[in-house]
């Protein structure tokens, strides 16, 4: 596979105006719910069936190391523990800036992914290796907040967590909806909450961090909340929909990220913009992950596999792939300790 050199035209609509320019105008609670509801239902039986299909799908062993190397590009190197050290942070750091030290040209993760607290060790151990925008390049550091994993804080308290995420050093917030207003109807809150937190990542210069909004899809329920969710979240201003925190089984499944591309597919036919999409929770083997890369590149298009529009969230992942690459170079396997466990 090879990424399309065909760069659609983007256009990054503020949160109100993404709103307004679908709905018409009409930016109440009424008219968010009449759209939402509006949205077809998801077809299970299909879904399923086409994400079974993908699943299937098996790629050519001399596009097998391009894959590896690919998943590794994408992952959110992540610790989610309330045992969380700066010292472990640290050693997860060190992994991403050198994940096979046997092997140079291997290539970095997208982001580390941690709490709050300890983004600044994380700015301070990637030094110079930490994402540069004016560059596009560097390793970039995403911050939990919004009260995770729960959700349960009220919007002050989520706000200062984002923002003293933000002027720690965070590059991406990756922020919970509240899954008891959803599923009470109650959307506009949920709405109100993505808008008020994407102006929360705003920093001192006017740029903001991207922002991830974690639907928590294995407490929706069903596949047409998880649709409506994404909708929604898009409408508020993610740049990214994620599956999941990881807290909550059952996490990232290929079903239900076969519906958050399908719905970011049919958002940029409708507007031109391009929003991520994040599984994370669950993905542990190479295998599993370059599924995900065959469905991102069936159903968006292979322009989406890249580190601003797919990442894998995984604390697990890299050491499979990477003792898969050493199996495609040496031709066996080498043991679980030619790997470190942070």
């Amino acid at each position: 596979m090879t990424i399309e050199s065909t760069t659609p035209p983007v256009r990054a609509l503020a949160p109100a105006a993404r709103a307004v320019e679908v709905l018409g105008g009409d930016l109440t609670e009424g008219s968010l719910r009449r759209y939402l509801g509006g949205i077809p239902g998801v077809d299970a039986v299909g879904l399923e069936q086409r994400a079974a299909g993908l699943g299937t799908r098996s790629i050519k062993t001399s596009s097998k190391a391009w894959a590896l190397d690919k998943v590794i590009e994408l992952i959110d190197l992540t610790t989610l523990e309330g045992s969380d050290t700066p010292g472990k942070v640290r050693s997860l750091v060190a992994k991403a800036i050198t994940p096979d030290p046997s092997d140079p040209a291997t290539p970095r993760p997208a982001a580390v992914c941690v709490y709050g607290d300890m983004v600044p060790y994380a700015v301070e151990a990637l030094g110079p290796h930490h994402y540069a925008a004016d560059t596009d390049a560097g390793i970039a550091v995403a911050a939990v907040a919004t009260a995770f994993p729960s959700g349960r804080a009220s919007l002050p308290v989520k706000l200062a967590d984002t923002r003293d995420a933000v002027a720690a050093g965070a590059d991406e917030i990756d922020m919970v909806i509240d899954r008891g207003a959803f599923l009470s109807g109650r959307y506009g809150l949920v709405f109100d909450e993505i808008v008020a937190v994407k102006e929360a990542c705003r920093r001192e210069d006017g740029t903001y961090a991207h922002l991830k909004v974690i639907l928590e899809t294995g407490e929706l329920n069903t596949y047409d909340n998880v649709r409506r969710a994404s909708w929604l979240s898009i409408l508020a201003g993610g740049d990214f929909i994620k599956t999941s925190t990881g807290k909550v089984s059952p996490a990232a499944t290929l079903p239900v990220t076969l519906l958050m591309l399908e719905v970011v597919r049919d958002w940029h036919l409708l507007t031109g913009e391009e929003i991520g999409v994040k599984p994370a929770g669950g993905i542990r083997s190479s295998k599993d992950a370059i599924k995900y890369l065959v469905t991102v590149a069936e159903t968006v298009g292979e322009r989406w596999l890249q580190p601003h529009l797919f990442r894998f969230g995984a604390s697990s992942l890299l050491n499979d792939v990477l003792l898969q690459r050493q199996k495609l170079a040496t031709g066996h396997y080498s043991g679980a300790d030619y790997v470190t466990i942070d």
